[in-house]
């Protein structure tokens, strides 16, 4: 199928408002499609790259169009997808069923309003410039830590007063996360609000969020922002090398991942895997952590986990270790 079949894709922002459940932002998908007979639909995604979390969206085009209208083009419009202002968003569009190549794809920002700011990383700070209000309307800005559904307080809000001389106000932060937004509203009932992320592009400090405790041997990473994904250990042979993946150690990346009884193996790592690709992190090969007097390895099975003496299981440099199923005991839920 030639990639022609797909000519355009269009997004905008448009705001749904409803008596009981207030106002919604939503994005906006459409495309101009070229009728094929082996065309049976069209697919829209939408990728936060805040947090990899995936929307799609899916239209059917009837048998009959398309064996009667081969060759015309029409015009598609997808259901709308809920967004937030100042998100990035990751929007591709492919045919049902797919054909390799023929995909379009495309970057889009939520547009954040008049709210302007400026990082001081040195004091760490954002500086954040106040939009002129008109009448007698204050103004509140913060800054917070989004979650899935929520924005938590990262700090007091500050009240800019419509009188006010300065209309620059500084926060200051603690970290820099890419789920540190900056948020402001005018202080009106049901007020529209402003959020943008200064950090959005910052996402290496989650994957080095890596915590071991020699006394338990437990392996363990809680990154600080919310994370769509899937991790797992696997064993890296050498530099450059692919890490290969350890059978049963797979964890969605929801929350606090832990992993029991794990050996202080240089070649032993972290994979973090995304829809926008994968990260690997080997907490021990720089020596970070101290090894434990008497070393275990990771058993890791589904449903269960064992310990063996060190010279059992403690492979060759360049081999990795051989991860095979026990019997199923049930272990406690993390």
């Amino acid at each position: 199928m030639s990639r022609s079949v797909l000519e355009t894709l269009t997004l905008s922002t448009a705001m749904k408002c409803t008596p009981h459940d207030g106002c919604s932002l939503l994005l906006r998908v459409g495309t101009s499609v070229t009728l094929h007979e082996h065309l049976r639909g069209l697919e829209a995604c939408s990728t936060s790259l805040h947090t990899q979390e995936t929307q799609c969206r899916s239209v059917r085009l009837p048998r009959a169009s398309r064996r009667l209208q081969v060759g015309q083009q029409l015009q598609v419009h997808f259901s709308c997808f809920e967004v937030s202002v100042a998100q990035h968003l990751y929007v591709t569009l492919r045919t049902v069923p797919h054909f390799c190549g023929v995909q379009l794809d495309r970057q889009y920002h939520v547009e954040a309003g008049k709210l302007s700011y400026r990082v001081d990383r040195r004091r760490k700070a954002v500086l954040a410039q106040v939009p002129e209000t008109s009448g007698t309307r204050d103004f509140y800005v913060r800054l917070c830590l989004r979650r899935r559904f929520t924005c938590e307080d990262a700090g007091a809000p500050v009240r800019v007063t419509a009188n006010s001389v300065s209309r620059t106000v500084s926060l200051p932060y603690s970290q820099a996360l890419p789920c540190l937004c900056l948020e402001g509203w005018p202080a009106t009932p049901d007020a529209v609000r402003i959020q943008m992320c200064p950090f959005e592009a910052d996402t290496e400090v989650l994957w080095d969020a890596i915590h071991y405790h020699p006394g338990s041997q437990a392996l363990s990473w809680e990154p600080t922002c919310p994370v769509s994904g899937r991790v797992s250990l696997c064993w890296c042979p050498g530099p450059g090398a692919p890490c290969q993946e350890l059978q049963h150690s797979g964890r969605p990346a929801q929350g606090r991942v832990l992993y029991p009884l794990v050996d202080t193996q240089p070649q032993l790592c972290l994979k973090f895997s995304t829809n926008l690709g994968f990260r690997v992190r080997c907490p021990f090969q720089q020596r970070r952590f101290p090894a434990p007097p008497t070393s275990r390895c990771a058993c890791v099975a589904e449903g269960s986990c064992s310990c063996l003496p060190a010279d059992r299981c403690r492979p060759a440099p360049s081999l990795p270790p051989q991860v095979t199923p026990l019997p199923t005991r049930r272990l406690p839920s993390w």
